[in-house]
């Protein structure tokens, strides 16, 4: 009698339960945004900073999904509005959330959620549907939040969206490509 043993020894990744799993995404992607916040380029003619977190909250919604990606995006918010410096260049506080760059933290969980949902298995269609959906709801929060403290939509515009549209394309292209290509097998591991 010949035992077959499997000679593969297991990774980390599957040695822990699935719940562990989403844990160790959900901070992961936290992680990620809070990084990518703290590229940041001040604007002179903006209270809103360039930043590197629009495109980490594509990516984290789109590659671990709807569900942990909004997870792990409120869990980057929350960690700054209790004090960790995680927000745009460092900054941190709950104050932070009623400011001008509020509406944009606010919206962050809601389109890291939505391009999760858009983008889970349709392809290259989904991933840029997704992005795309992501980038106009964190617009539109950031848009919402800046026309309450200047009382003008013209304004919050002109300072906080028609900068960044540029830039946006660019995220949009490197969010679409990267949901599309590695989304699949990250969602299937988390």
């Amino acid at each position: 009698m010949t035992l077959k043993t499997d000679t593969r020894s297991p990774t980390a990744a599957r040695s822990l339960s699935p719940a562990g799993r989403r844990i160790i995404a959900i901070a992961l992607g936290a992680a990620v945004v809070a990084i990518a916040a703290q590229v940041s380029v001040p604007l002179p003619f903006s209270p809103v900073p360039m930043t590197l977190s629009p495109l980490a909250v594509l990516l984290v919604g789109g590659l671990l999904g709807a569900r942990e990606g909004a997870a792990a995006v409120v869990a980057y918010v929350l960690a700054g509005a209790a004090g960790l410096p995680v927000y745009a260049g460092g900054a941190a506080g709950a104050a932070a959330l009623i400011g001008a760059t509020g509406g944009y933290l606010l919206a962050f969980p809601v389109a890291a959620g939505v391009v999760g949902w858009v983008a889970k298995d349709r392809g290259w269609a989904g991933a840029f549907l997704g992005a795309l959906a992501g980038i106009v709801i964190i617009h539109a929060g950031g848009l919402a939040q800046l026309t309450l403290l200047t009382g003008d939509l013209s304004t919050s515009l002109r300072l906080g969206t028609l900068p960044f549209l540029p830039g946006d394309v660019v995220k949009l292209a490197v969010a679409t490509i990267g949901i599309a290509t590695l989304g699949p097998s990250i969602r299937s591991r988390v």
